[in-house]
């Protein structure tokens, strides 16, 4: 027990080296270039706004550093030091829920996640009350942070509750498959939340109003036929409540697919800036990212559960990682846990991935819009969300979902042609 126990901290600690080494990397690279232009922007982005930005990222990249010590001590003293063991006795201590355990697996996978939420919670006030207020990106108020909170608990008790109560019932009544039927269980849950979030859970805490400007919405229907899109309408969300930032994106699947910019986005682009954004989007449609996407995140959704088997009955697994109370949703907590320590050596790969699908994506953009509105609007884009122009980039490498600026912009003028 001892040396696994042994191996599981040297893997903690290697993972927060990791993150931290990938964090002094990105901070160098933005003092290193935070008093000069890239040449790629000179001519759209002022060194006033630069440097806002290298100091935005800098800024956040501290607090970063702090979160990312806290949550290696935070799971080592959840696990090693007793924290969900502790859980496990508090709650078997009370009479009525030993005699209902699916009851009291639920109920040790609710704490858990509660305190952990609590624990991390200081972190998302101060990057929201104090860092993005700071560089005048905050429109949050006290009263919608705590209704926002509020919501989404009770949101998670509807809909986590009987999820976790299917999931543990599953696992304890179908024998040595219940991976599979889990994974059944899972994939369904996902599908269903793809078609009602836009319908019924985005509305509780945005507001969403179609596309008043008529000449905006020809121009994109115009689009849309062109690309053989369907969807249920484009409508502007009030993003401008909680942040400055801006965005756009897709959401739902087959019929209740939308369309959906944020108020911010559509005050910041011109409607050519705007059609070229949409078309980027449309991309990710008409090359299929979104069922690729799907599919990817269903198959490692199966192996972690097939994995998970293999683990689940043995003590050590248990003891090893300081629970000593054998049961499947311990067993749950823990593996979730490890995967979130182990899945850091992958990130490279899935950010690849995801990088490629946004080449891609521009590409057809390209072929749909002119790629220098597409260009001008990602600048402006740029500014507004105050995104690094000088990111290291093996920091990128492992985080960057999309490519950085000054590449994506290159790829834009030098390989897509109309």
């Amino acid at each position: 027990m001892q040396q696994w126990s042994l191996i599981f901290c040297v893997i903690v600690a290697l993972s927060l080296v990791l993150k931290l080494y990938l964090n002094y990397r990105q901070s160098s690279a933005i003092k290193k270039h935070i008093d000069q232009v890239p040449d790629t922007f000179k001519n759209t982005v002022s060194l006033a706004e630069h440097q806002k930005a290298g100091k935005y990222n800098l800024t956040k990249l501290k607090l970063g550093q702090f979160e990312e010590i806290f949550s290696a001590a935070i799971l080592l003293l959840f696990t090693l030091g007793g924290g969900i063991q502790l859980i496990n006795d508090g709650l078997h201590g009370l009479n009525y829920l030993t005699q209902y355990p699916l009851t009291t697996g639920v109920a040790v996978i609710l704490v858990f996640n509660l305190l952990n939420s609590i624990l991390t919670l200081p972190f998302n006030i101060y990057s929201t009350f104090v860092i993005e207020q700071q560089f005048g990106f905050n429109n949050t108020t006290v009263k919608l942070f705590i209704i926002d909170i509020i919501k989404g608990l009770v949101l998670a008790a509807i809909i986590g509750i009987p999820l976790i109560y299917a999931v543990l019932w599953l696992m304890n009544m179908m024998g040595g498959m219940w991976w599979i039927w889990v994974w059944l269980l899972l994939v369904g849950f996902n599908l269903v939340i793809m078609v009602i979030y836009p319908i019924l859970i985005a509305p509780l805490f945005n507001k969403f109003t179609p596309l008043q400007d008529q000449v905006l919405q020809d121009k994109i229907n115009q689009l849309l036929e062109r690309c053989g899109f369907k969807s249920r309408g484009v409508f502007v969300m009030d993003g401008s409540k909680r942040s400055s930032h801006g965005n756009a994106y897709f959401t739902g699947i087959g019929r209740a697919k939308r369309i959906v910019f944020f108020d911010t986005l559509i005050k910041q682009l011109n409607h050519d800036e705007t059609e070229a954004v949409l078309a980027h989007e449309l991309g990710h449609f008409k090359k299929k990212h979104i069922i690729k996407q799907m599919l990817l995140s269903f198959g490692l959704t199966l192996a972690v559960l097939y994995v998970l088997s293999l683990l689940i009955n043995h003590p050590l697994f248990y003891t090893s990682l300081g629970v000593h109370t054998v049961a499947t949703y311990n067993g749950l907590i823990l593996f979730m846990l490890l995967v979130g320590v182990i899945s850091l050596p992958f990130a490279p790969l899935f950010s690849y991935l995801s990088r490629k699908n946004e080449f891609e994506a521009d590409s057809f953009a390209v072929a749909q819009a002119d790629k220098n509105n597409l260009i001008s609007g990602l600048v402006k884009l740029y500014k507004d969300n105050a995104s690094t122009l000088t990111p290291d980039h093996v920091y990128a490498t492992f985080y960057y979902s999309h490519p950085p600026a000054s590449v994506r912009i290159a790829h834009l003028e030098q390989k897509c042609s109309i």
